[in-house]
């Protein structure tokens, strides 16, 4: 068997074409694009490319961008005002604080700073907590967009044995919950997790989030399985001053025999952005009181 690759780059520009779609009825109902705001604290490379990204997909899908890049010296409480300034905007609908932040910064203070109605990261405790128990809520961005590629490369869900390997807020906490809420068996498995490999053999999805470098070894994954990796790890360089090779939580070379699999780069980075644009036109259109779209 060889392993069919997911196509998360794909799928996403599809997804960000789907929202762009939906953009002109919001506009033309309430007479102002979906806004998006974007804080960036701090000079982090990679968050400053992530940040841009983030900019020119919203405008690309007749979105509203703002953008606020503040230094590394701002305070806890300066940053929090700004948060507060933007619940009150009524032109913006979602608000994205990058992470991290300084660690003179509480990142849970801002978090809880933000209005849950417009926390289209879905870090806030109220969006967590409905997603909990069921209910409506936002989700964040990256495990939306994975539970997209497995249920359209799977359809129904029901019934199948899933393993989560990590339990971080942002990933591996809501990737299970939304696959409890698709009627699968759920492992949540992590580092004190015993004879893990035996565990994650048993599972027919495989969603690899633990941050670790190749991990999740061929033979830890049963044949047919089908396989997201989250992670996305740079390799040190085999030559001095080149970069090292960017790789999962997963040996890709090892795992032929699965029924598909996320590569890395190209599968599920690209679906974080794509689902933080459906994430704002959906919080706008909550806060405009129109119906959801159907299917988004």
């Amino acid at each position: 068997m060889t392993a069919e690759i997911i196509d998360g780059k794909a799928f996403a520009a599809k997804l960000r074409e789907r929202v762009a779609t939906h953009v002109p009825d919001f506009v033309a109902a309430v007479g102002r694009k979906p806004g998006l705001a974007v804080v960036l604290v701090g000079e982090d490379p990679a968050s400053q490319v992530y940040v841009g990204s983030k900019g020119k997909a919203t405008v690309a899908a007749g979105m509203e961008s703002f953008e606020h890049r503040l230094p590394d010296t701002t305070s806890e409480d300066d940053l929090i005002a700004l948060v507060e300034k933007l619940n009150a905007d009524d032109a913006v609908d979602g608000i994205l604080v990058q992470l991290p932040l300084p660690d003179h910064v509480d990142d849970k203070a801002v978090i809880a700073a933000i209005d849950p109605a417009k926390d289209v990261d879905g870090f806030h405790v109220v969006n967590a907590g409905r997603l909990a128990v069921g209910e409506d809520a936002l989700v964040p961005c990256t495990p939306l967009g994975c539970l997209m590629l497995l249920k359209d490369k799977l359809g129904d869900l029901s019934g199948l044995d899933a393993i989560v390997v990590g339990r971080s807020n942002i990933v591996g906490k809501p990737m299970a919950q939304l696959l409890l809420r698709e009627n699968c068996t759920v492992t949540l498995a992590h580092s004190r997790t015993r004879d893990l490999p035996d565990v994650v053999r048993r599972a027919d999805i495989v969603v690899a989030a633990v941050g670790r470098a190749e991990m999740v070894k061929g033979d830890w994954l049963k044949p047919g399985a089908v396989v997201i990796d989250v992670g996305i790890n740079r390799l040190p360089p085999a030559e001095e001053g080149k970069k090292g090779k960017l790789v999962g939580d997963v040996a890709f070379a090892e795992a032929d025999h699965v029924k598909a699999i996320t590569p890395v780069p190209g599968g599920v980075g690209p679906m974080t952005i794509a689902v933080l644009l459906r994430n704002t036109l959906v919080a706008a259109r909550a806060r405009a009181g129109l119906d959801p779209v159907a299917g988004l």
